[in-house]
């Protein structure tokens, strides 16, 4: 019997400690250095710590999940790495991005590193269960990249449809949150059901996360934010605020913002403050925040089927809520 439940905080402080005591320190420490200052900057680790919390519902045992939530640590920071290279954005954080602070060529290797390193906490599980580890692992790896395709495509676009979009940030973000809590039940020997409705419930998390991103990109402070805000507007990202409000707007305010959002706008802090009034005028924010709410709530229905003592569940449950207010 499941005697044990560990809050949001002890869980993190237990991961952060584990993270912490890795010896990534090898040779060459040139490119052993910005693993080391990509793992010590502050992060949420939401990922990871759905990992031991998934596990945990059916487990007392957290130190199961412990090798596969470093490898979802480390897979998730290996697409940051690469993901701000492609963006060209120069914080991560509040802090230098790595390819900013080095440069292009040592963080490709750097993450590449940190994708090698993934696998290595990923394999050390029981051997019976391996295969599904191993096959949760590489399905996720390969729809984040497909994800991340999908948005470079975008940008060729002038106009991108939402269901699209929607698919893009679920391949780019959702899966992983997904994958998270499917190991985590998997390595407390849940069973299919429940292993797959706390899938789905990491999937709608990973959707609202999204969203909630897209909108402190445009709305959050950046420095609570930890990242340049404004920075989709100036790359003309097709966000979901953009594209609703495209779908929102008369055909004189939508020809308005096609013009000031089109990437060869020669005054970025105007582009950034016009496309920001015309979001304002189309309530594109509160708009945003239903959506995001409604995948909370999805989530939340999932969580309430899974065959575990609600008290059990309380944990998920509140961060769950947290994440429709958080403000970085």
């Amino acid at each position: 019997m499941n005697n044990i439940t560990y809050s949001f905080e002890t869980l993190y402080k237990i991961f952060m400690d584990e993270l912490l005591q890795q010896k990534f320190s090898k040779s060459p420490k040139e490119l052993y250095e910005p693993i080391i200052y990509t793992i010590n900057q502050s992060g949420k680790r939401l990922r990871p710590i759905f990992t031991l919390m998934s596990c945990n519902l059916f487990c007392d045992d957290i130190n199961k999940a412990m090798p596969q939530a470093l490898a979802v640590e480390l897979l998730h920071n290996f697409t940051l790495i690469h993901d701000d290279i492609m963006d060209d954005a120069p914080l991560r954080h509040g802090q230098k991005t790595v390819h900013t602070k080095w440069n292009k060529n040592l963080a490709i290797l750097a993450g590449d590193t940190m994708y090698a390193l993934a696998y290595r906490f990923a394999m050390q599980c029981e051997l019976k269960k391996l295969p599904v580890i191993l096959k949760t692992f590489n399905d996720t790896a390969l729809e984040a990249c497909e994800g991340q395709q999908m948005d470079i495509n975008f940008e060729n676009k002038s106009l991108v449809d939402k269901t699209d979009y929607m698919l893009m940030i679920k391949y780019k973000t959702a899966v992983l949150f997904g994958a998270s809590m499917r190991i985590g039940a998997i390595l407390g020997d849940a069973n299919e059901k429940d292993i797959d409705l706390l899938t789905e419930f990491g999937n709608n998390i990973g959707m609202a996360f999204q969203l909630k991103d897209d909108l402190l990109d445009v709305y959050g402070e950046q420095q609570k934010f930890g990242k340049q805000t404004g920075l989709d507007i100036l790359e003309s990202k097709k966000t979901f605020l953009y594209i609703s409000a495209l779908e929102r707007a008369d055909k004189t305010t939508k020809e308005k913002l096609m013009f000031v959002y089109r990437k060869n706008n020669p005054n970025p802090e105007e582009k950034v403050k016009d496309t920001k009034a015309i979001f304002d005028s189309l309530d594109i924010e509160s708009y945003t925040e239903q959506i995001i709410s409604d995948y909370v709530n999805k989530s939340l229905q999932k969580l309430d089927l899974v065959n575990v003592n609600k008290e059990r569940k309380a944990g998920l449950e509140d961060l769950a809520n947290r994440l429709i207010y958080r403000s970085k």
